[in-house]
């Protein structure tokens, strides 16, 4: 049988030295005495417990309700839904070019005082520059210029602190194409545009890069239109690509002469069409369209060589109707009326047809059988 080991009380000498070893292999907890220490659990307790919320339900309701804010907040600025009063000298309203030509000053003046006797009741928009400029611009007008310039006339004329700034849609960086679809979509819902407008900025957007050419610009900025009305866009387009440098006044072309027009640059005529307009700088839109018209009605009647012989051409028909069925028209275009047992058929030559304008010709046929 095992012989027990007596126990026996440790001196005071023996509590002293199993104290002294104890303190030596553990750390002293923050806040408590030099000589105090305790066990590592505890230790490794009381840090987890410092980091637990403490307080009423009411105040962890509060701080819970505070961080869905936050994230609401970030979630909004991210979608570009965030309204802001930004300085109007941290907005550059040039970031893109306008498809506006013209303020006309009478809606200006009427948008001022509108302005002024009830605020700014639509937000502009704008996007936030990649790189903030040295001089404190911060952001691009995407749509709004009109507003724009409003207010900043009115903080010019009264100096007043509350034209200073502006009620702004903060958008998300985009893509250059996404802008200028934008841009151009505010615009249409407000006014429409012109048709020399609408081809100017599709070129301007596609020469920025925005777009892989024309064609691929009038078709993403005006995808809602029908393919008639793309044609008449991409037919004005290429009348700003070629006389835009010259043309006074391109706002007063009509579609009939733009498409007359438009014929005739691609019958050619574009080198003899600036000729006439550089040599006599028209007056008013009526004489400007004249010289126009006048290298146009030329383009089917050249001169004939007198060094030639043989039988005189005839000289080609003046633009107009010819009897009750034939109509000559300023672009070379023939349109002859025929009928025969099943019904009536228009026969049209001329060296300016494409399929573009037979397809605007048969919508707008379409658009006058349906209203009748």
């Amino acid at each position: 049988m095992a012989k027990r080991r007596k126990l026996e009380t440790p001196s005071a000498e023996d509590l002293t030295r199993i104290e002294e070893e104890f303190r030596r292999e553990t750390s002293a907890r923050p806040g408590l005495s030099p000589g105090g220490a305790v066990a590592p659990i505890a230790q490794v307790a009381a840090d987890s417990a410092a980091q637990v919320e403490t307080g009423s339900p009411e105040i962890r309701a509060q701080h819970a309700h505070n961080a869905a804010e936050a994230q609401r907040l970030q979630e909004a600025r991210a979608e570009g839904l965030l309204m802001a009063e930004l300085p109007l000298n941290q907005i550059d309203p040039h970031a893109m070019i306008r498809d506006r030509i013209d303020l006309a000053e009478d809606e200006m003046m009427e948008l001022r005082q509108s302005i002024a006797a009830s605020g700014l009741r639509l937000p502009i928009e704008v996007f936030e520059l990649a790189n903030p400029r040295d001089d404190g611009v911060r952001y691009g007008l995407v749509s709004g210029y009109r507003r724009y310039m409003a207010v900043q006339a009115l903080r010019d004329l009264t100096e007043a602190a509350k034209y200073a700034k502006i009620r702004a849609i903060i958008r998300p960086r985009t893509e250059a194409d996404a802008a200028f679809v934008s841009m151009v979509e505010e615009n249409e819902v407000r006014s429409e545009l012109s048709h020399f407008e609408r081809g100017r900025i599709a070129v301007i957007a596609a020469q920025q890069g925005a777009f892989v050419n024309v064609e691929e610009a009038v078709n993403r900025l005006y995808a809602t239109a029908s393919k008639a009305k793309r044609s008449k866009v991409r037919s004005f387009a290429m009348i700003f690509e070629e006389l835009g440098d010259m043309l006074a006044f391109p706002e007063a072309l009509t579609e009939k002469r733009g498409l007359s027009l438009a014929q005739g640059l691609r019958a050619g005529a574009e080198a003899r069409l600036r000729a006439a307009l550089d040599l006599h700088p028209p007056a008013d839109a009526e004489a400007e369209w004249a010289q126009i018209d006048a290298v146009l009605g030329a383009l089917d009647a050249p001169a004939r060589d007198s060094r030639r012989g043989g039988r005189p051409r005839s000289s080609t028909a003046a633009s107009g109707w010819h009897g009750a069925d034939t109509l000559h028209t300023s672009a070379g275009i023939t349109i002859r009326r025929m009928q025969d047992d099943k019904g009536i058929l228009l026969r049209f030559e001329g060296r300016g047809l494409d399929s573009d304008l037979m397809d605007s010709l048969m919508q707008e046929i379409r658009a006058l059988l349906e209203k009748a």
